[in-house]
């Protein structure tokens, strides 16, 4: 039986709150890159960039991942989640990308096992033997937790988005009122992709925002740097 809606929402905003212990703070997604690049330099092209990662990059893959690390820890199959979880980091594009997701979803784990302790998510946790991937690491909170799909998704996407207009006004650098601006703008492209993604399965597991990989390899051998990945 699925968690009261409005008590699943205020776990949501916990766990993918900025100030939620995963570290996000200091990824940006190669986001860093594309504005020493001069990729990003406004409010337009922040949008824009996010927007494509979102809909064609790591955002959409990240929340098919999710998506069947929820159905998988819903149905029980904790070796399903396992092998999901091994495909979930061998997709990770780049030492940094891989660094990144993995971290976060293993302080995730951490901290949700801390605060919102579930037999289910211990079985997970202790199945894993590295940090998984952090859309698995959130798809199988929420479903050990019976918080539905959707918001999770949304939730999820939300906060992915956020974090890398919260880079994006800092490395730019930009007013809190256009980081709003982003936000608001972002929002039709993380309910499309929340959507989406609740239908897909890893069959549909793919993109196509190269230059959004190519800036994340890159920031490897970035000069000067203020943010892990």
């Amino acid at each position: 039986m699925a968690i009261e809606p409005a008590a699943a929402w205020r776990r949501l905003l916990a766990w993918f709150s900025p100030s939620f212990p995963v570290g996000g703070f200091s990824y940006s997604h190669g986001l860093e890159w594309a504005v020493e690049a001069g990729d990003v330099h406004d409010l337009a092209s922040l949008v824009s960039w996010i927007e494509t990662v979102l809909l064609h990059g790591s955002g959409r893959s990240d929340a098919i991942l999710l998506a069947e690390a929820w159905r998988r820890t819903d149905a029980g199959d904790v070796d399903g989640l396992v092998t999901l979880a091994e495909l979930a980091a061998a997709l990770a594009f780049g030492r940094e990308r891989h660094l990144e997701t993995t971290a976060q979803g293993a302080a995730f784990l951490l901290a949700v096992r801390s605060a919102w302790p579930a037999p289910l998510l211990d079985r997970v946790a202790s199945a894993l033997e590295e940090g998984p991937a952090y859309p698995v690491a959130a798809g199988a909170a929420a479903a050990a937790h019976r918080i539905p799909l959707a918001p999770a998704l949304e939730a999820y996407l939300h906060g992915f988005a956020a974090n890398l207009v919260s880079a994006g006004v800092r490395l730019v650098p930009l007013g809190q009122s256009d980081g709003l601006r982003a936000i608001a703008a972002l929002d039709p492209s993380v309910a499309a992709i929340a959507g989406a993604a609740a239908e897909v399965g890893l069959d549909g597991l793919g993109g196509f925002a190269f230059r959004a990989d190519i800036a994340a390899l890159r920031h490897e051998t970035q000069h000067t740097r203020l943010f892990r990945t």
